[in-house]
């Protein structure tokens, strides 16, 4: 069964537009006719990266147990203003990381731009920033279990950034190699048919 994207299909086709821009400069030289092509399809998929996403979603939940114990902890220690800073990292963290986990899942397993494109953004403007800050700022009482599991935590979001942006480059690429042999191929069927009329309007 098929996993369907919980994106709208203008975030998609925005998605797969930015990601097109961004990763192949020079369409012409990309597609020219130097380069050798294979019709079929080569598959781009990351085991290093459903690797960290399968050990991240089996290592959030011990993150989220570890942060809510810790909260309790200390929430009455802290100033009123980082108490609601501290709750809202954790809550916007928490419910993001589970759509950034199945865009993750569904861009890298069945190959799809936007969903990458749209688990590489969450993960570069929303988790890092957020656990960067539950990791560095020392006025939230940094404990010793927050620094281990947020340590963990920065390792595995680095990591899927690095492996997720070398995937969409190369999905980029073969999307666009895929799009150009299409249209190569439309291209060819459609001479002989033109030939064909020129002959016999000359006869």
């Amino acid at each position: 069964m098929p996993l369907h994207s919980p994106l709208p299909s203008n975030v998609r086709h925005g998605l797969a537009s930015i990601s097109g821009s961004f990763f192949i400069q020079n369409k012409t030289r990309d597609c020219g006719e130097s380069h050798s092509y294979h019709p079929g399809h080569e598959v781009v998929s990351s085991l290093p990266l459903q690797m960290a996403l399968y050990f991240n979603v089996l290592f959030f939940p011990v993150w989220f147990i570890s942060e809510f114990i810790m909260l309790e902890l200390k929430y009455h220690l802290l100033p009123g203003y980082y108490q609601f800073l501290l709750i809202t990292a954790v809550t916007i963290l928490t419910l993001i990381e589970s759509l950034r986990l199945y865009l993750g899942y569904i861009g890298n397993l069945h190959e799809k731009v936007p969903e990458l494109a749209g688990f590489l953004l969450l993960t570069l403007l929303i988790q890092t920033p957020l656990i960067l800050f539950l990791l560095t700022d020392e006025k939230i009482l940094i404990l010793p279990l927050e620094l281990a599991i947020h340590t963990i935590y920065i390792i595995f979001l680095k990591t899927e950034l690095f492996v997720s942006f070398f995937v969409l480059k190369i999905m980029t690429r073969q999307l666009a190699t895929q799009f150009y042999l299409q249209w190569t191929d439309v291209e060819n069927k459609d001479i002989p048919t033109k030939c064909s009329q020129v002959t016999i309007q000359r006869n």
